[in-house]
């Protein structure tokens, strides 16, 4: 009896118990988790990784309102809806939507849905004005052409998204992306003000486009009671020099793509929100001239 029992203990396990649970029952509980967790799962064991990869766990993590996209963004047609969700969440790719002035993506961990509103999408003050402003084409973006500024003393850019096209009970964070032209001026100072409109709530900060690291060693330094509204000719060559920004404002960062970003500010769009969330970037009380900007667009991506 004692030996019979000794072999018993000795020998190993036949399989994992995890193995006993029906798999429509493991997948049930993953889909209650997060696409990372799901990914974690699948890791485990045979028989986790059979249902963690299942069509019904990641159609779960799927949003049911997805836009309306642009012909041939999901072609060829992704084979499994972890496929499907892997394609969608490839923040590098986004997919252009319909009218394609406005790309989407989702945030790979939350399954949050993220937009970026091209320029053309975006209403720029005298942007149909050559003199102004031109629109040029794109290499490196999504999107098929962009807006240069070419010279302009007021500055002021809108953007705005239905609520209902974001992601409930989330958080955002939203991004002006943009690049700096070599023979710009205007844009270092004086800082411009970024505001984000969701309710009644108005959140706005100070931002610059363009710190100081730029200037040359040749650049006339400027007084401190100069008055911008100068000579054409004279402006590439001004620049306020060794001015500090005040604390507190924003200032742009390199982006893996080439591109800068600069964040405007953040929101939350609750479960019952059936407004807009208007976004802005104006510079229209220092006067002076301002050149070299070119703007891709506007990013709304779930907050890190």
């Amino acid at each position: 009896m004692a030996a019979s029992t000794t072999a018993a203990a000795a020998a190993p396990p036949s399989s994992c118990e995890i193995a006993r649970v029906p798999e429509d029952l493991l997948a049930a509980s993953i889909a209650c988790t997060t696409p990372r967790d799901a990914c974690r799962a699948a890791a485990v064991s045979p028989a986790f990784r059979a249902s963690a990869d299942s069509d019904a766990v990641w159609s779960s993590f799927l949003p049911r309102d997805l836009p309306p996209l642009a012909d041939g963004e999901l072609s060829p047609a992704p084979p499994t809806k972890k496929a499907l969700y892997m394609r969608l969440s490839d923040s590098g790719s986004p997919l252009l939507l319909a009218d394609r002035l406005m790309s989407m993506w989702l945030d790979r961990e939350t399954g949050a849905k993220c937009y970026m509103l091209s320029a053309r999408a975006l209403f720029i003050v005298w942007g149909d004005t050559p003199e102004y402003w031109r629109w040029i084409p794109l290499t490196d973006s999504r999107f098929s052409e962009g807006a240069e500024l070419r010279d302009v003393c007021w500055l002021e850019i809108r953007g705005k998204i239905h609520c209902k096209m974001l992601s409930q009970n989330s958080t955002y964070a939203v991004y002006m992306v943009f690049m700096i032209l070599d023979e710009s001026y205007g844009l270092d100072y004086p800082p411009q003000e970024a505001a984000v409109v969701i309710r009644e709530s108005k959140l706005t900060r100070q931002v610059c486009l363009q710190g100081h690291e730029n200037e040359g060693e040749n650049e006339e330094e400027v007084p401190q009671n100069y008055r911008p509204l100068m000579v054409p000719v004279m402006r590439g060559g001004l620049r306020r020099r060794n001015r500090r920004l005040p604390h507190g404002v924003t200032v742009p960062k390199k982006r893996a793509d080439g591109w800068l970003e600069m964040e405007m500010g953040e929101f939350t769009n609750e479960a019952d929100e059936d407004g807009e969330v208007s976004i802005s970037l104006t510079e229209t009380r220092g006067g002076n001239w301002k050149k070299g900007l070119i703007v891709q667009g506007i990013e709304i991506r779930a907050k890190k």
